[in-house]
């Protein structure tokens, strides 16, 4: 008998996560058969109704089972989104877990309240350490053109502290899988006076977006009462 932890995978870094494909082949084969069984067609008013509600089943299990990894690997790969507000030039290293997510650093392009990255580098990893007296250190490493590993120590000194606290609470929300189009109406919401740091909002809600699917979209769409829906994705 299949249940819910049937689906359960080791993912590339080690945690569990839920494997959605094999979980919603299971689901239409159920389907088929249950309606098989009534000796009803897809097309009959009962069956597209069974399918509207087991589709409602179904978002609301795949939706609502993120896999929440609370420890931080040391290292996470890491993309590096340029954006421009206000004329000012910015740069957001947004870590990855499993290609999603996890943590966001976002700052000014300068010297004096930021970094300086060369163009060409897209990605990265950034890497934590744990100092002796239990204070946190975040670094980011990345391959130059010549293939020499470089380090930015301490992201936390390189950014403005104000960004440095938002971005720490917008990491909290990714960490525990808040879906990400949820994200981005919760840094759009957020009601703040300073100018500049209104535009640092703004490129943060940009960095996000592209992570955005059209999976994530149908996860939280109403279902339809259409039981060929149930074959769209298979």
């Amino acid at each position: 008998m299949l249940t819910l932890t049937s689906f359960i995978e080791t993912g590339p870094t080690g945690q569990p996560i839920f494997n959605f494909d094999m979980f919603r082949e299971q689901v239409v084969a159920g389907f088929d058969e249950a309606v098989a069984t009534m000796g009803l067609t897809a097309d009959h008013p009962v069956a597209r109704e069974f399918a509207a509600e087991l589709l409602r089943v179904v978002s609301e299990a795949t939706h609502q089972m993120p896999t929440v990894v609370e420890k931080r690997p040391e290292s996470l790969e890491c993309d590096v989104v340029r954006f421009q507000n206000n004329k000012e030039k910015w740069v957001a290293l947004v870590g990855l877990l499993d290609g999603q997510p996890y943590e966001i650093f976002t700052g000014l392009q300068d010297d004096d309240e930021g970094i300086i990255l060369p163009k060409s580098v897209t990605k990265g990893h950034i890497v934590k350490h744990v100092n002796a007296d239990g204070t946190k250190r975040y670094d980011f490493q990345f391959q130059n053109k010549r293939g020499y590993k470089t380090t930015v120590e301490g992201l936390s000194e390189k950014f403005n502290p104000e960004y440095w606290n938002y971005a720490k609470l917008i990491s909290g929300v990714l960490r525990y899988r808040m879906p990400l189009e949820h994200v981005v109406r919760l840094v759009s919401s957020l009601e703040l006076t300073n100018e500049t740091v209104n535009a640092w909002r703004t490129g943060v809600e940009r960095a996000l977006k592209k992570y955005i699917t059209p999976a994530d979209d149908a996860a939280t769409a109403e279902p339809q009462a259409d039981s060929s829906l149930l074959f769209a994705n298979v």
